[in-house]
């Protein structure tokens, strides 16, 4: 977060990227809590994979379509019917069977797990309000450039009496200074493109996207950490997949009609307007 900060910060007052000026009630209602809840998941979801295999992890992680959508009809970003409904209880019986197959099954990391899902998805719908809802145009390098200060100070306060001191006092901690920037310059690019790609579409989509990226986590999981995987878990993770999939598709077919809607709507007001010209001159 200090790495992206820092960027997003250069990038703005070099002139290369217009930030979007910012008013204190806004700050304080969107910004500063959407830094609260990136920062609970970061540390959260960091905090999980030292009890929990990276494939375990990724099968919890395909219930985030879920906990969004809910989350998403509480704040009014997205309309519950009774069909999502039923996909989005289709997805939450797989992730079950999922962890019911589980042969490490850690209650710690499992509710770190779902804490870190919990503050993504309220996080990413704030940043939907934000980005759709109030009309706030911003690219995602401004966004950063408002967000990742905030998160930093979050995560930095508490990482100065809980990790520091462990760090300063172990004479064998080695940082690996490259691969660190290498990490920190992946999350800048990751962070810009989740950015974008919720002002162009939803926080739903940019999660249902994700799903794909977790079968390959998984996979790679498989096979370069050796991650034990059970029929149970495979079976129950691909239920899970089957109901966001069609949850997706049915996502596309609103967008197709919306589109149309409004292609035709500019048609029929001149039609109209004309009717109304007529009556008048009657």
């Amino acid at each position: 977060m200090l790495f992206c900060s820092v960027l997003a910060f250069l990038l703005v007052k070099l002139g290369f990227v217009e930030a979007v000026a910012i008013t204190a009630d806004t700050y304080l209602s969107c910004i500063l809590p959407i830094g609260l809840l990136f920062a609970g998941t970061l540390w959260l979801g960091n905090a999980a994979y030292l009890y929990l295999s990276v494939s375990f992890i990724q099968m919890l992680k395909a219930s985030m379509p879920m906990v969004v959508f809910v989350v998403g009809v509480m704040f009014a970003t997205e309309r519950f019917t009774m069909k999502a409904a039923l996909n989005m209880v289709v997805v939450g019986t797989g992730i079950a069977i999922a962890s019911y197959g589980e042969i490490h099954f850690i209650v710690v990391g499992v509710l770190l797990q779902v804490g870190s899902i919990a503050t993504e998805s309220v996080r990413l719908t704030l940043v939907q309000i934000l980005l759709q809802k109030r009309g706030i145009k911003m690219n995602p390098v401004s966004t950063l450039y408002h967000i990742a200060p905030c998160c930093f100070v979050f995560l930095f306060l508490p990482f100065i009496y809980i990790e520091l001191p462990k760090m300063i006092n172990d004479p064998h901690l080695v940082v690996n200074v490259p691969l660190l920037l290498l990490s920190a310059a992946c999350a800048f690019a990751l962070n810009m493109s989740v950015f974008l790609l919720i002002g162009k579409t939803s926080a739903l989509t940019m999660n249902v996207a994700g799903v794909i990226k977790d079968w390959l986590l998984i996979l790679l999981s498989v096979v370069l950490y050796g991650s034990p995987v059970t029929k149970t878990q495979l079976g129950g993770y691909g239920l899970a997949f089957v109901g966001v999939m069609y949850y997706n598709y049915q996502k596309v077919e609103q967008m197709k009609a919306s589109a149309a809607a409004a292609q035709k709507a500019p048609e029929k007001q001149p039609l109209v307007q004309a009717d109304q010209q007529q009556k008048q001159d009657a």
